[in-house]
């Protein structure tokens, strides 16, 4: 019998800078290109950063969002989830908006502060498109991304009443025992959408013994009433796709987790690795979910309850 798989697509996150790649979406048509596009090559869920159009910031102002929201509405039916880690450098505050605002089906959530180290890439860096990336990248050598358990409760509470549901993201075994708290006060409802994020520096590494730690935890404390996903960060993507498919999970690719499609050579879409991301699951002998399969498995409001 068939399993369903979910296929994630990040389209362009906060992270990457202009300067890593001339295919990283910046502005809201091209993110929104980005999207229709990752749906075409088989994504159900598209999970969405806005950029300035001009410098390629990061931007988390509501009115950044929604021209491309609106497109992607109208010219899909994918789910939208939209972020509210935003970019490491901003408040709580301001990455909370555009999901409070938009309302949508599933919005990001990350389950603890860390470290959130992507300097090195530096090290590899010589020219930069705009004044504010140097400084950025290099803030990450002493930045903490905060997402205190007032922070996590305050974005729950918040969203509670537009039904939205979340992509909890962990990046450690902690993270996991976090979620469990929210759980048993009752603020987090199953089926829990559970993102592993593995490779980034400050989090748990990419090792298999790193992953089926993480999967058996997750079992332990969560049983039946979650889906498990799994995130590779750089050159880490694919190889922990292909772990969470043989540990019976689900998968993210996208250009804000890895520029690349292979070793060396820049993914030229998000499209591109959506379908090497498809290819990988259909020959294992698994099917893609469509967007409404990937709404019944994580039991989601639906795409015309969303105020966008």
């Amino acid at each position: 019998m068939s399993r369903k798989i979910i296929i994630t697509c990040a389209v362009t996150g906060s992270i990457h800078t202009p300067s890593m790649s001339p295919h990283l979406p910046i502005t809201a048509s091209e993110i929104a290109e980005a999207a229709l596009g990752a749906r075409e090559a088989g994504a159900s869920i598209v999970h969405l950063h806005a950029r300035d159009p001009e410098t390629g910031a990061p931007d988390q102002s509501p009115e950044a969002y929604e021209p491309f929201l609106k497109v992607i509405k109208q010219r899909s039916d994918v789910v939208v989830n939209i972020t509210t880690g935003g970019a490491p450098s901003m408040t709580v505050e301001e990455r909370l908006r555009p999901a409070a605002v938009f309302k949508p089906e599933i919005a990001s959530l990350n389950m603890g502060s860390m470290n959130f180290g992507f300097f090195p890439i530096l090290d590899k860096m010589t020219e930069f498109q705009h004044d504010w990336e140097e400084p950025y990248i290099e803030g990450s050598r002493s930045r903490v991304f905060r997402n205190t358990f007032a922070d996590i409760e305050g974005i729950l509470t918040t969203c509670a009443g537009n039904d939205t549901r979340f992509e909890i993201e962990c990046y450690d075994i902690g993270h996991l025992y976090t979620l469990q708290h929210f759980v048993r006060r009752g603020l987090v409802e199953p089926p829990f959408f559970v993102q592993s994020v593995f490779g980034i520096l400050g989090g748990i590494g990419a090792h298999p013994e790193d992953v089926q730690h993480m999967r058996r935890t997750a079992d332990r404390l969560f049983g039946e009433d979650y889906r498990w996903s799994v995130l590779g960060a750089g050159r880490h993507q694919m190889p922990m796709a292909m772990h969470s498919l043989l540990l019976g999970g689900h998968l993210r690719v996208g250009l804000e987790d890895s520029l690349y499609a292979k070793r060396g050579q820049l993914a030229l879409s998000n499209a591109e690795q959506v379908t090497l991301a498809r290819e990988m699951v259909e020959h294992m002998g698994f099917e893609v979910a469509t967007p409404d399969e990937a709404r019944e498995i994580l039991a989601l409001k639906g795409g015309d309850k969303v105020d966008f």
